[in-house]
């Protein structure tokens, strides 16, 4: 019996990992034969698993969304990535998914082994989030009917309010939702205006029914983290600049965040930066509080604002008065410290 039932686990932990799996290959690897395979399935029918199956020398078996969740069986890094992401979203992030979350993590650290609970609790006691600060938060639902749109292949229609509080109607072809940091962004294809749109999904409003289906057009990029990156930090403003940045792709991606700009290694020690402000100004500032040496690449208006802020620093170094003595002179400063050393 707890050979049937261990195998039963291994055969339900298999369906869980794999699209679809042919009997010969269940059979292979749990070493049986592929009528117990058969007999195995349908105890996992009878348990109230909806397991899928297809005739013929190009079916299998597929394990299948039912009426209610079955317990599922995670490895455990899977358990410990789980964990530590219902902890996450418990902190916020997404609009009303707290106290969900907090309820989920709880089940899952009851049942979870000492050793599981070692790592999980290491994980939560030596990380300090941040997010408190602020920031857009987006309705859980409205991500899920995102998500499906995309999954299934529908025309969607939603309200959206611009960055200046314009409200307009869209009907779009989604195709992925891409999160950076805290912002959620939708990529799909705007059928009215027969073009590739990035859309911030705090700001998008479903307007349902949607519908009808669509057939996928190739995506604008194979990395759509670099495409939306790209879309919200250079693409977006109307003063653009390719700056060649002192510092390793790896280096410089440590305080040049993507809502900041995209970056492109050119060799061990440098890297393109693609980025975009509302006035060259604005970007000159930017640049040298990411603290590297750069190289202005394009626009030559860039460099020439960065000759003029320069010549205005200089200027007002030049003008500042000469630094004044400590008060009370040098030995008077030696003498206080000496008598403090001497009392200590």
């Amino acid at each position: 019996m707890l050979e049937t039932s261990a195998r039963l686990l291994r055969l339900l932990s298999l369906l869980q990992s794999h699209r679809e799996w042919t009997g010969a290959e269940l059979a292979g690897r749990l070493d049986v034969t592929a009528r117990t395979v058969r007999r195995d399935i349908d105890r996992l029918r009878e348990l109230g698993y909806p397991v899928h199956s297809a005739p013929g020398t190009a079916g299998g078996y597929r394990l299948g969304a039912g009426a209610e969740l079955p317990p599922l069986l995670l490895d455990d890094d899977e358990a410990v990535a789980v964990a530590v992401g219902l902890r996450t979203a418990a902190a916020g992030g997404v609009e009303g998914i707290e106290e969900t979350s907090v309820r989920a993590l709880a089940k899952l650290e009851q049942v979870l082994p000492h050793r599981l609970q070692r790592r999980v609790g290491a994980l939560n006691a030596f990380t300090v989030p941040m997010f408190g600060a602020g920031g857009p938060r987006v309705d859980p639902n409205t991500l899920t009917e995102l998500a499906h749109a995309c999954r299934d292949c529908h025309r969607l229609r939603f309200d959206y309010t611009s960055h200046d509080g314009t409200l307009s109607r869209r009907t779009v072809e989604p195709h992925r939702l891409v999160c950076a940091r805290r912002h959620w962004y939708l990529v799909a294809w705007d059928v009215d205006r027969a073009d590739w749109r990035t859309y911030r999904a705090d700001r998008i409003t479903p307007t349902p029914p949607h519908g009808p289906r669509f057939t996928p057009r190739t995506p604008p990029a194979e990395d759509l983290a670099a495409y939306v990156s790209h879309g919200i930090s250079t693409r977006a403003y109307a003063q653009q600049a390719t700056v060649l940045v002192h510092a390793s792709r790896e280096q410089a991606a440590e305080r040049i965040g993507p809502a900041a700009g995209t970056l492109e290694a050119v060799d061990a020690q440098r890297c393109l930066l693609h980025t975009g402000a509302h006035s060259l100004d604005v970007m000159v500032v930017h640049l040298v509080m990411t603290g590297f040496d750069f190289e202005v690449r394009e626009p030559p208006e860039l460099l020439s604002r960065v000759r003029e802020i320069r010549d205005r620093l200089s200027r007002a170094l030049a003008a500042a008065p000469a630094a004044a003595p400590p008060p009370g002179g040098a030995d008077r400063t030696r003498g206080t410290r000496s008598g403090s050393s001497g009392e200590s």
